[in-house]
């Protein structure tokens, strides 16, 4: 199982987004140059963020992308939903008889990771983009 770069780059730049959000609208540029994240991948993924309405964007010289709910109200499985990123663990269908391996039934530890994805989506459903920027700033004061 392994997320790629667009969920985690979707993360990071929502959460840069947000701890700006009451300000100004931000520009994809901003982020890109605070996040290390290419100005046209950041682009792509944006397009879907704002196809799912999670954000919003300005127009104007003072231009850029606001959040469209409140932080706490955007769940980390919705991002991932957004950039159609999926958290598998399995390979087959869940509700297919037959297993990832094609044979007539589910491996010996089918239930195992089948557990484990349902306990990582349900923790990205738990986070919300507000836990991430708390979590970023307490880290930032306590290095300080």
């Amino acid at each position: 199982m392994k997320l790629t770069s667009k969920g985690r780059y979707a993360v990071m730049a929502l959460v840069d987004l947000a701890r700006f959000n009451n300000i100004n609208p931000v520009s994809l540029r901003d982020i890109s140059l605070r996040q290390g994240i290419s100005l046209d991948y950041l682009e792509q993924i944006f397009l879907k963020l704002r196809k799912k309405e999670i954000v919003q964007s300005v127009r104007g010289t003072q231009g850029g992308y606001i959040l469209n709910k409140k932080a706490k109200e955007i769940k980390l499985i919705n991002i991932f939903e957004a950039v159609d990123e999926k958290v598998k663990t399995v390979q087959c269908k869940k509700e297919s008889k037959k297993g990832c391996n094609g044979k007539a039934v589910k491996c010996l530890t089918h239930n195992l990771w089948d557990e484990l994805e349902n306990h990582i989506n349900n923790f990205f459903d738990k986070k919300s983009l507000e836990d991430l920027v708390k979590d970023n700033s307490e880290r930032r004061v306590s290095n300080g």
